[in-house]
């Protein structure tokens, strides 16, 4: 007779091996209609139980459980939050950072990067093409304050040209992703 915690360690490395082995046609981002749905429902509410996103999409809470596990472990589901309203948290401004710079070494690169991670104002970062290499999108209270991390953003790299554009107005903000 094997015993009970050997059993248990078989049976979790085995289910681990049969969700892997069930859902590997979703590598490289290719879902099914199920795994889809669950997407879907989680952007809109990832405050939902278990039970009811298994309800939403027509499986059983353990069957749910099996996929919501493949895409977390695959690297879709890359973790869970909740939209606030910067509005009513005093964070009126968003200013979207046009970048340029002379340098494009890795050394500079990787010290731009850690420089840019440091400031919490930034809430989006991307290395662009066109007439710009980087591009930040600044969420602060007002003019002030975006002049301060003007400052700290300029303080530790050396750069070509900095171009602010500030939003009037949000007109489509935090979009799910089109899935």
């Amino acid at each position: 007779m094997i015993p009970l915690i050997i059993r248990i360690i078989i049976t979790f490395i085995l289910e681990k091996i049969w969700i892997r082995l069930s859902y590997a046609h979703m590598r490289g981002g290719n879902i099914d209609h199920i795994d889809r749905a669950i997407l879907i429902a989680l952007q809109q509410d990832s405050r939902l139980s278990q039970r009811a996103l298994a309800e939403k999409v027509g499986l059983s809470q353990n069957a749910c459980w099996r996929r919501l596990q493949a895409l977390q472990t695959d690297g879709i589901i890359t973790g869970a939050g909740i939209r606030l309203a910067r509005e009513k948290l005093g964070l009126g401004l968003v200013v979207f950072v046009m970048l340029r710079t002379r340098h494009h070494s890795v050394d500079w690169l990787k010290a731009f990067r850690r420089h840019v991670a440091t400031i919490p104002e930034v809430t989006d970062f991307f290395r662009i093409g066109g007439d710009y290499d980087y591009m930040l999108r600044v969420v602060t209270s007002d003019m002030a304050s975006y002049d301060a991390v003007y400052q700290r953003l300029i303080s530790k790299v050396e750069l070509d040209s900095v171009t602010s554009y500030f939003a009037m107005e949000a007109i489509i903000e935090q979009r799910p992703l089109p899935l």
